[in-house]
């Protein structure tokens, strides 16, 4: 039973981010993997590129992975966005493939947690617990997966 809630988290991190059809029929990782760099960058009106919310997503998967491994807090919120210009189809495939990379691997660590892991704080007692910023996580990626499908609508590939 200690680790039935991090395998749940997991199987949730999964369904948006990698493997899951049921709860929205797609996840980002299907949805990023077909798009051409040119349509990646594109942007309607003010709304933000396919790639800029990809590396947007990344951003937070690797700032707390860091953590899970080990590692401190670097991330901030003002610098999520700062994405290197994706100039060919080999840079988005390089963005892709280390976002996939990393959320896997996130994924895996989640999976291996215990109960008493995820209720300990992370970093500082203000940033709550590792229960929550990972589940954050996978509320911040079905908002921005919902964007990308409407992306992609508003650009013909869907």
């Amino acid at each position: 039973m200690q680790q039935n809630l991090a395998k749940n988290l997991a199987n949730r991190l999964r369904e948006v981010y990698t493997e899951g059809k049921w709860v929205t029929g797609t996840n980002i990782k299907e949805e990023i993997q077909h798009v051409s760099w040119q349509d990646a960058i594109q942007r309607i009106h003010n709304l933000n590129s396919i790639a800029a919310l990809t590396f947007h997503l990344h951003y937070y998967i690797a700032g707390v992975l860091q953590v899970l491994e080990g590692g401190t807090l670097d991330i901030r919120d003002k610098y999520s966005f700062d994405a290197p210009p994706i100039t060919s189809q080999e840079d988005w495939e390089n963005r892709i493939q280390k976002f996939t990379k990393d959320t896997e691997k996130f994924i895996s660590l989640v999976e291996n947690m215990s109960d008493s892991q995820l209720f300990e704080n992370f970093v500082l007692e203000k940033y709550g617990t590792f229960y929550r910023n990972i589940d954050v996580q996978i509320e911040h990626a079905y908002y921005h997966l919902g964007q990308i499908v409407l992306i992609k609508k508003m650009i013909g590939i869907l």
